[in-house]
C-alpha cells in the first residue's frame, strides 16, 4: 500500500498514543464490555484523561483545542480497529455532539457543559431518529411548545447510541408548522430532568459493546438556557453538520474493514485444507487480491476527502459518496472474510463473526445508503424525481 500522505508526524505520534490506549484499556476488557452491553464510565473518564474526547473543543473549555479534524480521523481509525462499537460510541460524543455544543452553544452553555464533556464525566448522545423518522429528518414528530419562558418537550427517540448512560442529549423537536426547514429547534436535555425517561436498552444484532436505547419525553420542562442555537433553525443546523458525521463514519468504516481483512490474511496463511494453506488456492488468492485493492483504492478516496475537508472544500455530495461507498466496501469485506474463515467465521468467539455483525448497520446509520445515492443523483441535474 502507498504511504498515506494526508497525515503528518504529529498525527502519527497521536496514533501511537491512541493505539496504546486501545491496547491497555480496551483489548483486555473486550469480553467484559460486551457482556455488560456498555462502555463503563471508567473507560470514558480514562479517554477524557488522555484528551481524546475534546479534540475539537477550545482549550478555554477544557478541550485540546485542535481544529485539525485529522486527529479525530486517527482516533476513529484506531478505535474501529478494536471494534465498530468503540468507534461509534466515542464518535457520537466527540465528532457528532461536539460541533453542536462548540459552534451553537452560548458562552454560558459552553462553560456549563464542555469541561465535563471533555473529561468524560458527562457522556452525550444526539436524539434525531424516531420510530417514524430516520433518514427523513424533516418528518420529526417530537414537539416542544413554549410555556412562559420555558419549553415543554414531548415525544420519543429510538436507536440512540449512548442512550442509557448519556448525561446530555441534544434533541431535535418540532416547534413550528411545515415540512421542517423552519419548524425544528435543538434542545439539550439533561439527566434527571422530570419527564425524561429512558426506555429499554435495545438488543442489536451487533455492536453489543455500545449501548443503544429508546428515549421518552413527557412534558419535560426545558428552560430557555437549554435551547441550542436559535429557535426554528434546527433543520439547518443538522444539515450543516451531517457531512462531518459522514466523513467521521467513513474513516471508521474503512479502518474496520482493513482490520478485518488483516486478521483474515493471517488466518488463511495458517489454516490448511487439502494439504495446503487456504490462502494458496487460486480462487481465494484472487478474492483477497480484489479485497486488498478495494480497501487501498477506497483509502485513497477517504484521504482525499480528509484533505478537502481541511481545505474547506468538501461538500455534502462528496460525503454522501464517501459514506455510501465505505459502508458498502466494509460490508463486502466482512462478508467475504467470514466465508474465508469457513464455519469458524460464524462463531461469535472469532473477531471476524463480530466484525460481520458490527458492520451491517453502517449501511443504515448516518443516512441510509439509499438516501446517499438519492443525494448524489439529485446533484447530477437529472430533474426532480417528484
Amino acid at each position: 500500500m502507498l504511504k498515506r500522505t494526508v497525515f503528518a508526524d504529529e498525527h502519527e505520534l497521536f496514533r501511537e498514543s491512541v493505539a496504546a490506549f486501545v491496547a491497555r484499556e480496551i483489548m483486555p476488557r473486550r469480553d467484559e464490555i460486551r457482556r455488560e452491553r456498555r462502555l463503563g464510565r471508567g473507560l470514558w473518564r480514562t479517554a477524557g484523561d488522555h484528551g481524546f474526547l475534546g479534540l475539537s473543543v477550545p482549550d478555554a473549555y477544557g478541550g485540546a483545542g485542535l481544529g485539525d479534524f485529522r486527529f479525530n480521523a486517527v482516533l476513529q481509525e484506531e478505535l474501529a480497529g478494536a471494534g465498530m462499537a468503540y468507534a461509534s460510541a466515542f464518535q457520537v460524543h466527540a465528532d457528532v455532539v461536539a460541533p453542536y455544543l462548540v459552534e451553537l452553544g452560548s458562552d454560558e452553555q459552553r462553560k456549563r457543559w464542555l469541561p465535563g464533556f471533555c473529561s468524560g464525566e458527562l457522556i452525550t448522545a444526539i436524539g434525531m431518529t424516531e420510530p417514524g423518522a430516520g433518514s427523513d429528518v424533516a418528518a420529526i414528530r417530537t414537539t416542544a411548545r413554549a410555556d412562559g419562558g420555558d419549553w415543554l418537550l414531548n415525544g420519543s427517540k429510538t436507536f440512540i447510541t449512548n442512550g442509557t448512560g448519556a448525561d446530555l442529549v441534544v434533541v431535535a423537536a418540532r416547534t413550528g408548522q411545515g415540512a421542517g426547514h423552519r419548524a425544528l429547534t435543538l434542545f439539550v436535555v439533561e439527566d434527571g430532568m422530570a419527564g425524561f425517561v429512558r426506555g429499554r436498552k435495545l438488543e442489536k444484532s451487533g455492536q453489543h459493546e455500545a449501548d443503544t436505547a429508546e428515549l421518552f419525553f413527557e412534558d419535560v420542562r426545558l428552560p430557555a438556557a437549554n435551547v441550542l442555537g436559535e429557535p426554528g433553525e434546527g433543520f439547518r443546523y443538522m444539515m450543516e453538520r451531517l457531512p462531518l458525521e459522514r466523513l467521521s463514519s467513513a474513516c471508521g468504516n474503512l479502518a474496520h474493514a482493513g482490520a478485518t481483512l488483516r486478521t483474515t490474511l493471517d488466518y488463511v496463511r495458517e489454516r490448511r485444507a487439502f494439504g495446503q494453506p487456504v490462502g494458496s488456492f487460486q480462487a481465494n488468492r484472487f478474492l483477497l487480491a480484489e479485497l486488498v485493492t478495494m480497501v487501498d483504492v477506497t483509502q485513497a478516496y477517504v484521504d482525499r476527502c480528509l484533505e478537502a475537508h481541511i481545505a474547506g472544500e468538501l461538500d455534502a455530495v462528496d460525503t454522501a459518496k464517501l459514506k455510501w461507498w465505505t459502508a458498502d466496501v466494509q460490508n463486502k469485506v466482512a462478508d467475504a472474510c467470514v466465508q474465508l474463515f469457513g464455519g469458524y467465521g460464524y462463531m461469535q468467539e472469532y473477531d471476524v463473526a463480530r466484525a460481520w455483525a458490527d458492520a451491517r448497520v453502517t449501511k443504515i446509520w448516518a443516512g441510509s445508503n439509499e438516501i446517499m445515492k438519492e443525494l448524489i443523483g439529485r446533484s447530477l441535474g437529472l430533474g426532480d424525481p417528484r
